[in-house]
Order: structure tokens, then sequence, then C-alpha cells
């Protein structure tokens, strides 16, 4: 069953972030990963975000994300993140095989 990696955020240290960018996109190949959006200024319609960064990315099932998100190579950069920007992450289970 597919899952989605979704992490909507804003973003307080661009340089930090476009370091951790450069580091992450590498990642998502190794795990069989598809960048399905990543959208700088998401229109929110409920509630009150993080931010307005969205990035969502799509993996073969959650088991496979969470190898990615706990990978050695994605931990080496995650930190950036996780320093630069203000947000969250989620994983979510897709409801059909798709």
């Amino acid at each position: 069953m597919a899952a989605f990696f979704i992490a909507q955020y804003s973003v307080n240290d661009p340089a930090l972030y476009a370091e951790y960018s450069a580091g992450a996109g590498p990642t998502l190949a190794k795990y069989g990963a598809e960048l399905v959006a990543f959208d700088v200024a998401a229109e929110t319609i409920e509630g009150e975000p993080p931010g307005g960064q969205t990035v969502i990315i799509k993996f073969e099932s959650t088991e496979a994300a969470k190898q990615w998100y706990h990978s050695d190579d994605y931990q080496a950069v995650v930190g950036k993140r996780l320093a630069a920007t203000s947000g969250f992450s989620v994983i979510s289970q897709s409801m059909h095989a798709g």
C-alpha cells in the first residue's frame, strides 16, 4: 500500500534550508520515492498551518518511507531542515494500492 511523507512548514533560514535540499534530494531515488508536490505557497482553506511550504513524497509503502527517513543518508541532512524550518511532517497511508 502506497504511503506519503507530507511536510508543511515555514522556512526560517533559507541558506540552511538550501543546504538541506541539496543533500536530501539525492536520497529519494535510492528508496524508490516520487516527489508528488513541492509548493512554496500552498493555499490554506482551513485552519492555521505552520507555513505555506508543502512537500508530498510518495513511497511504495510505509515501511519504505520509514527506511528512507531513518536511513543514514537522510539522517545526515534532516537536522538542517529541522533547524531551518518550523512545522510538521507525517507519513500517511493510501486507501488503495495505487
